[in-house]
């Protein structure tokens, strides 16, 4: 049994062992498979302590469209705001951490909570992963892509708290980058106006990185925004423009993370072309929903690539079973 299957198993054995109540806790999902990468797993829980109205990966209480991911929270649209000068550098933006921490997200003034202990646990072997010494030809492993199968498993939740929370160490910054080219959210899920970003750097030879990153009220935070639409978004992507902006970015600061909010893998083309540029991918599949067939299809297109992880989203706790989640790392 190759590992995709392996970890397909794994899914529907829990999906299973939800709708038929276990009192035993979930085997383990990470098995080594020849000389392929593991695929650690984490759950995270479809609620938390952390707030009684906002479920871990739930939808806020206002009204949304059916196609809208149940994880990812919605705001209404702000006007789009004015650009920045060329060579104006970084904008500084506000986030509204009190609204973030209602909607159930990571905060580092939302108190000790089982979500934030579960981002602590996903993102350790992240980060050990990130400085470890590599190849020459392996990718940069600070440069981290948050993926699915399809919309509406929660990708852009866990690339907003994962972000959030190495946000929160002592010897660490993060930047944000929204990569859903097609379909842009992370300014959005943050309630922040649309700011031009990475395909406009992309496009435009003349406009530097620093011309439309933000700065946050979280000081250790950057956000890069999709930026402008385009129907030539893979091919820019595969470009060596974007490699060297890549580059920059990896290289720039020594103890910085990259997080790419990434386009689902069965959708578009570009998730593909964005992850030969990755060190590491996390795949986040939504419990109970997303099916064996699509994560088998998913994992397929991402064979070759190493340090490929699954985040088991959304899961539902199990009477007998202590523990929320199960995460295992080898």
């Amino acid at each position: 049994m190759s590992i995709i299957e392996k970890a397909a198993s794994r899914i529907d054995q829990q999906r299973q062992a939800a709708n038929s109540v276990v009192s035993a806790k979930p085997e383990t999902a990470t098995e080594q498979a020849g000389a392929q990468a593991p695929l650690p797993v984490i759950e995270l829980p479809a609620a938390t302590p952390a707030t009684a109205t906002a479920p871990a990966a739930a939808q806020p209480a206002a009204p949304q469209p059916a196609a809208q991911s149940a994880a990812e929270p919605v705001f209404a649209e702000a006007p789009a705001a004015p650009a920045a000068s060329a060579r104006g550098g970084a904008r500084k933006v506000e986030l509204d951490l009190a609204r973030m921490r209602e909607l159930g997200m990571v905060t580092a003034a939302g108190g000790r909570t089982n979500l934030l202990e579960e981002f602590r646990i996903i993102k350790r072997p992240l980060l050990k992963r990130a400085f470890a010494e590599r190849g020459p030809k392996d990718n940069p492993g600070n440069l981290i892509m948050v993926t699915s199968s399809l919309p509406g498993e929660g990708k852009t939740y866990c690339s907003i708290n994962l972000a959030m929370s190495i946000a929160m160490e002592l010897d660490h910054t993060v930047l944000l980058v929204d990569a859903d080219v097609a379909r842009p959210s992370v300014l959005r899920t943050l309630g922040l106006p649309a700011h031009r970003g990475l395909m406009d750097c992309l496009i435009d030879d003349q406009l530097d990185l620093q011309d439309v990153l933000l700065r946050t009220n979280v000081d250790t935070l950057s956000i890069l925004p999709a930026g402008t639409s385009t129907g030539r978004a893979t091919e820019l992507l595969a470009s060596s423009t974007m490699t060297q902006m890549l580059h920059e970015l990896a290289n720039r600061y020594p103890d910085r993370i990259i997080i790419f909010d990434s386009p689902p893998l069965l959708l578009t083309s570009e998730s593909r072309v964005l992850a030969s540029h990755m060190g590491q991918i996390v795949v986040v599949v939504e419990a109970q929903t997303t099916t064996q067939h699509a994560v088998k299809e998913a994992l397929h297109k991402l064979e070759g690539f190493e340090n490929v992880n699954l985040i088991y989203n959304k899961t539902r706790d199990i009477p007998g079973i202590e523990e929320t989640y199960d995460y295992h790392y080898g």
